[in-house]
């Protein structure tokens, strides 16, 4: 089948939900991706952040490889060594108690909002309330879409679910949502869909303050942020704070469905069996290529993060019509006076791939990405927004 037939085959046969780019990927290496064609294009996108270590990673094909030569799937009516693996890994890196896997950020997020639930209504009776952030986005699920504090992801889909309030991202914003019956604030330290826009440090800090204080917990989610992204293991870890809860998925999987709930503390106990399930959720094959993942997130790979996000910053800030330049790590929003879409349009002409996020253009390369890699991209945004 030619690109043309690809593309008037989605056009027939797949849901209209997504407003494609006319491109179509067959195969690439590292941060680079070819199109039917035989074009060559620098991945600035990574799937969403989802192929953290880029395109036809060996170790990690060799980890899912390996395992699909021995079981593709086992319910979670029985053990499986893959998952117990990832657990624990997880849990000896960040300090968590206990996990629950999932197959996506939503689900995660879903883990989240009924743990914080039992956790209120058991200790406390009818309280069940969760605060948002303004402009955050948690899924979307109907309960994730509505934790989710925009209210163009709302649009179409009532009635929503009770027991969420939207504050602005500052402790007067905090307390004028807060109730008796709060029994969780839920934020996302880089607010990634609308725009990367990172959380302030000090309002963080007071708000795990106020939170324990008060016995409510506090919920990161790093669906997007988390696994390195940020230049650390989690982005919560840079603003010095301890969340009581931490979601995570895309990049954990490295290319295949997979999220996480990690509880720390007292939350380690607040599900018994029968509280939750899922019957994919730390599929053997996810699970063996996260591990693959995870290893290889280490203190010098963040470091070297770290700087090539510092490196992308201080370049785009010279551009002629670039406005801001925000993020952590390899997760960069770029304000432009041109229109972001327009802009990623163009990029694709000349052989990037970059997203969007409102008004912003995003970026979200491999972590592996070179220094050579960074040059060219960097040059073709020039091109692109000094026009």
């Amino acid at each position: 089948m030619d690109k043309n037939g690809i593309y008037e085959d989605d056009s027939l046969y797949i849901a209209d939900t997504y407003a494609r780019y006319r491109v179509a990927f067959k195969d690439g290496k590292g941060a680079k991706l070819y199109d039917f064609n035989g074009k060559e294009y620098i991945d600035c996108a990574t799937g969403i952040g989802v192929n953290i270590f880029g395109v036809n990673d060996e170790e990690w094909k060799q980890a899912v490889k390996a395992q699909l030569d021995s079981v593709q799937h086992v319910c979670n009516l029985y053990y499986s060594l893959p998952q117990i693996e990832l657990a624990k890994l997880l849990c000896q890196k960040t300090g968590a108690s206990k996990v629950f896997f999932g197959n996506s950020g939503a689900e995660a997020n879903e883990c989240a909002i009924k743990a914080a639930r039992k956790y209120g209504n058991t200790r406390y009776g009818n309280r069940n309330e969760i605060i948002t952030l303004k402009n955050s986005f948690h899924g979307r699920t109907i309960a994730t879409i509505t934790a989710t504090g925009q209210d163009g992801f709302h649009k179409y889909f009532e009635p929503f679910l009770d027991g969420f309030k939207y504050a602005e991202p500052t402790m007067d914003g905090i307390f004028s949502c807060y109730t008796d019956k709060t029994c969780a604030v839920m934020v996302e330290v880089i607010q990634g869909e609308s725009g990367v826009n990172v959380l302030d440090f000090t309002f963080l800090k007071e708000l795990e303050k106020f939170c324990k204080e008060r016995d409510i917990l506090l919920i990161c989610d790093e669906v997007q942020c988390g696994n390195g992204r940020s230049g650390y293991l989690y982005a919560y870890e840079a603003a010095g704070i301890s969340p009581d809860i931490v979601t995570t998925a895309k990049g954990l999987g490295g290319g295949l469905p997979i999220g996480a709930c990690m509880f720390f503390g007292k939350c380690g106990g607040i599900f018994g069996r029968g509280d939750h399930g899922t019957t994919f959720g730390g599929n053997p094959v996810a699970c063996a290529g996260a591990v693959s993942i995870v290893e290889r997130l280490t203190p010098q790979l963040l470091l070297e993060v770290q700087g090539k996000g510092a490196y992308f910053k201080l370049n785009l800030e010279h551009i002629k019509n670039v406005t801001s330049v925000s993020g952590m790590g390899l997760m960069i929003g770029i304000g432009t006076t041109k229109p972001a879409r327009e802009i990623a349009q163009e990029c694709l002409e000349k052989g990037l791939v970059v997203l969007t996020a409102h008004d912003k253009v995003r970026l979200l390369p491999p972590l592996t990405i070179t220094k050579e890699e960074i040059n060219t991209s960097l040059k073709i945004l020039n091109e692109v927004i000094s026009q």
